[in-house]
Formats: C-alpha cells, structure tokens, sequence
C-alpha cells in the first residue's frame, strides 16, 4: 500500500537537483583548483609610434597542474620574464585570461610567493625579522596586533622561521644579521625561505640563482629540488640555462619568435615533460648532451634538419619520462600544434 511507504523511501529514488549542483560545482572547482595555472589566449605588445606596435607573446596557451616544476626557457627578451609578471600580478596581458589556484589575476596578491633574480630582502631589517614580516603582515594590522592572540601567533611565527633557517642550510645565529652581513648565495637561501613562509601553493623565481658562483648555484639548485619533493608547490622557474632546466624541472616549455620582425611575439615552441628525479649529464651522458643541443636549438629559432642520428637518446629520454616516443618528436618554431 501506498500508505504504508515511508517518506525516505518515495525521495530515495527521486533526483536530488540541488544536491547534484553542488556536488558538480565542488568536482568544478576540485579540477579547475587541479589546474594550479591556467594561461588562455594571452598575447602582450605595446605601441610603437602612432601606429607600429610591438609584440612580446603571441597566442600563449597553458594549464599547468598542482604540483608541477615547470620552467620557462628562451633567448634574451622572448617574454619569459614578462610570463612571470603576469601569473604574479605585477603586469596585465593585452589579450587573454591568466588564473591562479582557479581565479583570475588582476593584481599582485597572498596566492603566489616570489624569489626575484636580485636578492629581494629588506636592507633594514633583519633575517629574522624579514622572515616573520610576511606572514605577520599579512594576518594581523596595526590595529590586529592589539589583540592577545597576536602574540601566539607571532611565537609560531618566529619558530617557523627557524625551521626554515635550519631547512635553507642556515644557522640560527644569522638570525641577528641584516643582507650585507650575509654572501650572495645566503642572500638567496633566506629569500626563498622568505617565499616559503608565506606557505603558497605556487612558487614563481625569477632567475633566481643567475648572479651566484656555479658552486652556490649548484647547492641552492639541489636544495631546491629537495625543498619541492617535501612540500609539492607549483613552481615557475625562468632561466637562461639548460642543464639547470633539465635538472630542476619536471616539464620544459621554450618560448621562441618566428621570425625578427617587431609583430611576431614567442610562441610555445616546445612543450616537454621529464623525469621527475631531474636529468644531470652524470647520469644521463649522450641522452642528456643531445638533449640539451636540441633544446638550445629550438630556443635560438633554429630548425634541425636531420635528427636521424640522435633519435634513439632522445627516445630513450622519453622512456624515463614515461613518455616514449613523444620527445624524439619536437614542434618546429611557428609550426601549428
């Protein structure tokens, strides 16, 4: 009898219309949120005369995912710099969307940290005291830390920032020192943990490590890669050098013009993912050096017209990648993808 079937068990297979629009808008945002940067139709130049205009990016298109180590590779003045401005707010494109963490980028906020190429510490303060700015800026105003909780939460503050001294290869007593008192490459190691403190989920540097000897480059690189495989933020790497990208990065993207004339911007000229462990020529030899030779390049708007005879390393590279036979195949500069 009708009568006697609960309520439960007459909605039970009824469509819950409401219900299934949250749950498809909480799936909507987990996967655009997944998407950690998504680049569309982003295009930038700027006026030339009265009438000429210059282009610097032309048509770029990307989605980068959470936990990405991607890293920007071009000759000098092909855009990456103007790319890493843009996803951090400081420079807005003429054309195109750009979104962080599923929202889109008007100006410089809390959802990307930042490590410039020249050392970005305040000269007047403190290690210490240029690690703990940040987060307590951010958190408590002038009026905010009258409140009791502001002294908690700067005791926190302040034994994070240790943390991160001791994590950047640090001691405790630079604590007390202010950025003359420290080397280039120190400089540089409190800069990051500047950027990590803020805790983001996305990381843009800026080449980071270009004014530092070989041997401190090559520390802050290998503490870097250490620092990414603990905590998985997605990182923006801009560099001029190769073997540093294919150490670092878990995808390579070559930013290149077609041709010299003033409106033909960089385009994506190559578009690869590596290895997570990072490619050194140690471990990789041949694969490695031929990889590099291609990639430069691609980079300087060069087509090769034979790679019969380093196809088999670049394949094998695609193997360690698990993406065989994808990396042997590469985009020639302006070809349509």
């Amino acid at each position: 009898m009708v009568s006697s079937m609960s309520t439960p068990e007459i909605t039970a297979g009824l469509p819950l219309f409401g219900e299934e629009r949250a749950v498809r808008a909480v799936a909507e945002v987990e996967a655009q949120a997944a998407k950690s940067i998504s680049i569309e139709d982003v295009s930038v130049s700027y006026a030339l005369g009265r009438a000429a205009r210059r282009s610097v990016l032309e048509n770029i298109s990307l989605e980068i995912e959470e936990g990405e180590f991607v890293v920007l590779l071009g000759e000098t003045g092909c855009g990456k710099s103007t790319l890493l401005r843009m996803l951090l707010g400081q420079e807005r494109p003429t054309e195109g969307t750009i979104s962080v963490a599923g929202s889109k980028v008007e100006r410089v906020d809390a959802r990307s940290g930042y490590v410039p190429q020249r050392y970005s510490l305040f000269p007047d303060r403190t290690v210490l005291d240029n690690l703990m700015m940040g987060p307590l800026t951010s958190n408590y105003h002038i009026l905010g830390r009258l409140r009791p909780s502001f002294w908690g939460a700067r005791r926190a503050v302040r034994e994070e920032a240790f943390r991160q001294l001791a994590h950047m290869g640090l001691q405790a007593s630079d604590a007390g020192k202010y950025p003359h008192q420290l080397s280039g490459g120190m400089q540089q190691r409190v800069a990051i943990a500047q950027a990590l403190m803020m805790k983001n989920r996305v990381l843009l540097m800026d080449e980071a490590f270009s004014a530092l000897d070989p041997s401190t480059r090559g520390s802050l690189q290998r503490l870097l890669r250490s620092v990414w495989s603990e905590t998985r933020p997605t990182v923006v790497f801009v560099t001029h050098n190769t073997a540093e990208a294919l150490f670092l990065g878990t995808r390579v993207i070559v930013l290149a013009r077609e041709s010299k004339d003033d409106a033909c911007g960089s385009r994506v000229a190559l578009d690869m993912k590596l290895a997570e462990g990072g490619m050194t020529l140690r471990s990789h030899g041949q694969e490695f050096l031929d990889l590099v030779e291609h990639i430069e390049a691609v980079s300087n708007g060069g087509r090769l017209t034979d790679l019969s005879g380093r196809r088999t390393a670049l394949d094998r590279c695609g193997e360690d990648s698990g993406l065989a036979g994808r990396v042997g195949v590469f985009h020639e500069v302006g070809e349509t993808r």
